[in-house]
Order: C-alpha cells, then structure tokens, then sequence
C-alpha cells in the first residue's frame, strides 16, 4: 500500500500519528512517500521534513512490517519551477497544500497512491479504501462537509485523495490544476483547483473521510476545520496532536491508544 504525505517539520507529528494509526490495523508492507521542501526566503517555516524525523518513522514502520519502507522527496525544484509564482502560495493555508499537485511529476512515485493530509487519523483499516478500484478514474474521495453546499453537490474534500496517476497524466489534470493556480488567486486553491478539472471521479462514502465526528463505522477521521453557530459563529480549528482540546472541545477518545502511543515515542526521543 502506497501513501503520501506532503508537508513541512511542523506537521511531522501529523505524519507520526496517522502512521501509528495505519499500522495499528494494518501489517502489511506500507510505503511512505512524504514530500517536503526548503523554501524559508519566503517563510522562515518552510523547512523540510529532517532526516532524523524521516528515520524515527520509518524505525516506526518497520517494527510492524520490516518490508515497509519511508522515502523522503524534496519538491523544492519542481515547486520553484511550477508553483512559486503563483498568487495561492501565500494565503492562509501555507504552499504545502499545493505540494500534492506536483504528484504527476516526481519520479518513482507509483502509479496508485493514497494520499492523506497531516490532520487525519485511520479508525479502521484503511486498505478497506485503498483497494477501491480506480483503473477508470482520475481519482476517488469524499464530498467536502460544507463545500457541497457552497461549491457543488459533487465538490471533493482534497484530505483523503485515491489518485490514479496514469490516468492523471494523460489527462493532464494536475497540469491544468497548476496552470489555473498559477493565474488568480482562488478559494481553497489546489481542492478547488482539482475539483474544477477533475472528470473522472468516484465519490465515495463519507466514511473513508469523516469530517464532523468520529462514528463506528469511521475509517478515516480527518480533523479539518469546522463551523460553529453558538454562542456565536466562530471557526474551530483542532488538530490530532493538540491532545487537550482534542479531548475537551472535540470530546474524542477514540483515538487515546494512539495518542499515548505518540507521546511515549515523542518523549523517548527528546
């Protein structure tokens, strides 16, 4: 099984923990791809995933499964040379985002790859979803909670995205995706983008991607922003790592295992 992550040091806990919920149901041989660049001229965060993170993982991986295996991949290259001009790489997500849609172009990445934002977690076996036949689309992934509303019945939550990349690449969609980014600023960039272009999707159960609370039959909690109406309307924004919140707020124990699990590897290494 092929996933990819895409982001900077400050989301390698979110790697950590979606791994460590992957394998905890999953024992076969699981193939990180996690792509990561160095851009800090344009934000001193931007700073790649370290080697050292990249090590703690895959000693991670493989005391489940000693085939598994992690490989770094720095896009800063092809970031530079597709994306850093472009008026979406500087809005209030950072330019990580926008890493995904460089898959078509990095080498050795295979054909079929899941791919998973840092702020969601496996509740089940999520070969459960990777096994979805896509051989005649572009990709597989959920409706979007509010933006089917806002953006179209049919309008895809980027965070858990089953890519074809054959097909991907002869239909060039990433490439219209990132000729689109690169002309004018759009609202929730590279989702909005790959819903625009996208034309052969499969739409999935909410299941494989559950935005608003963890159920019995989640797969995939994927802890994205939220809305909420009182006492005011004001947006909630809690990750997977921010473990009080998580349990006060959110009220979520399902993932307590995992979390303890974290944080003795975390204080291990420190």
């Amino acid at each position: 099984m092929n996933i990819v992550f895409a982001g900077n040091y400050k989301v390698f806990k979110g790697m950590l923990l979606g791994t460590l919920s992957i394998i905890k149901y999953y024992k076969e041989p699981l193939n990180l791809y996690i792509l990561t660049m160095e851009l800090k001229e344009q934000d001193p965060d931007y700073i790649a995933v370290s080697d050292e993170d990249i090590k703690l993982l895959e000693k991670v991986v493989k005391d489940v499964n000693k085939k598994s295996t992690v490989t770094k991949i720095d896009v800063t290259g092809l970031y530079i040379e597709h994306l850093l001009e472009s008026p979406n790489s500087k809005t209030r997500y950072t330019a990580y985002t926008l890493l995904r849609l460089l898959l078509d172009e990095v080498a050795g990445i295979p054909l079929k790859v899941l791919y998973l934002d840092t702020d969601v977690l496996a509740n089940d076996d999520i070969s459960l979803l990777y096994n979805t036949d896509i051989s005649n689309y572009e990709l597989a992934g959920v409706k979007d909670r509010y933006g089917r509303f806002f953006m179209g019945p049919r309008y895809l939550n980027a965070g858990v995205l089953l890519l074809n990349l054959k097909l991907i690449k002869e239909t060039n969609l990433f490439a219209k995706a990132r000729h689109y980014l690169n002309k004018k600023k759009v609202f929730l960039s590279d989702q909005t983008a790959i819903n625009k272009y996208v034309r052969k999707k499969l739409i999935l159960k909410r299941v494989y991607n559950e935005q608003k609370k963890t159920k019995p039959d989640t797969v995939i909690r994927h802890f994205s922003m939220q809305f909420r109406l009182f006492p005011k309307f004001h947006f909630v924004n809690i990750k997977q790592w921010d473990i009080e919140r998580l349990h006060s707020v959110y009220k979520c124990h399902a993932f307590d295992d995992i979390l303890y699990k974290y944080q003795q590897i975390i204080n291990k290494e420190i």
